[in-house]
């Protein structure tokens, strides 16, 4: 009869090992899978600003905001960032009234695209994070999948003039 005390014990911390790690694979996966939601979710946002901001560039100003603005609708991903960085830099030139609705649009994308990439590098950190435990990293609990990147652009964000009204 003592020994199969042992048993059960082990068949208890099999269990208990096996849900574990069985949870700790879940959880790896849905973690990766929401980087990668947010990565779609970033890149849809930074197309919907550059989209906006082509609008301004040729509704009020001039060449070189269009220009920033093709160059990040058709950057290539290695190019991307550098792209975007220079959109940034062309929009914050400007000076854009939010009364006016073309440069509206453009002021909130670039909110909504801060949102985004706020979301992206907390879900990019997490993720990481998870894949790079010893545990998980000697299961190979994250392979099938790359590693997912952060995205590395100026914040986006566009200040307003003090002396415009925000409606």
């Amino acid at each position: 009869m003592p020994g199969m005390w042992w048993v059960v014990v082990a068949i208890v911390v099999v269990g208990l090992v096996s849900t574990y790690l069985i949870w700790t694979a879940g959880r790896v996966q849905r973690l990766q899978a929401r980087a990668e939601a947010a990565a779609r979710a970033l890149d849809a946002h930074l197309l919907r600003r550059a989209a906006a901001a082509a609008v301004l560039a040729e509704q009020r100003f001039g060449v070189e905001l269009y220009a920033a603005a093709r160059v990040a609708l058709d950057a290539e991903p290695q190019e991307r960032e550098v792209a975007e960085n220079d959109l940034t830099r062309q929009l914050r030139a400007v000076v854009l009234d939010p009364a006016d609705p073309v440069c509206e649009a453009v002021i909130a994308a670039s909110r909504r695209l801060a949102l985004a990439r706020q979301v992206h590098t907390d879900l990019v950190r997490d993720a990481r994070s998870a894949r790079s435990r010893p545990l998980v990293r000697l299961l190979r609990m994250g392979r099938g999948r790359e590693w997912p990147r952060y995205f590395d652009i100026d914040d986006p964000t566009l200040a307003v003039p003090a002396d415009v009204p925000t409606g």
